[in-house]
């Protein structure tokens, strides 16, 4: 992983990605690899932020908060940049604008497990 550094160091445009089925949770074990790797925390938060917007050409409506930009994000517990296996104590999360809190999450989190144990 020190290769990751020398890439960002280097410039290289880094996007957050992974190939486990449930996305979401991949996604918070990559970044953790990233600060070990000697990334900070936020460098590493945002492969998964303002670098997708950046590359598909979209900063204007993603990949940070500001007026006029598409309300996705994550509600998290504690500060991501402090330790960034913060990332996963998500509280809720704004898709679209539309607040979906803890208790809804982990709703939604039975259902999929039910159904991938079927």
């Amino acid at each position: 992983m020190v290769v990751t550094r020398d890439m960002a160091s280097a410039g290289v445009g880094i996007l957050a990605g992974c190939d486990a089925l449930i996305a979401g949770f991949c996604v918070h074990d990559e970044l953790a690899a990233m600060v070990r790797s000697g990334l900070t925390s936020l460098a590493a938060l945002q492969t998964a932020t303002v670098n997708p917007a950046r590359y598909l050409g979209r900063e204007n409506t993603l990949g940070s908060v500001a007026p006029g930009k598409v309300a996705n994000l994550v509600l998290l517990d504690a500060n991501p940049l402090e330790d960034i296996a913060n990332v996963g104590r998500i509280r809720a999360v704004v898709v679209a604008g539309r607040l979906v809190e803890r208790a809804e999450l982990d709703g939604v989190l039975t259902q999929v497990t039910n159904a991938a144990q079927r």
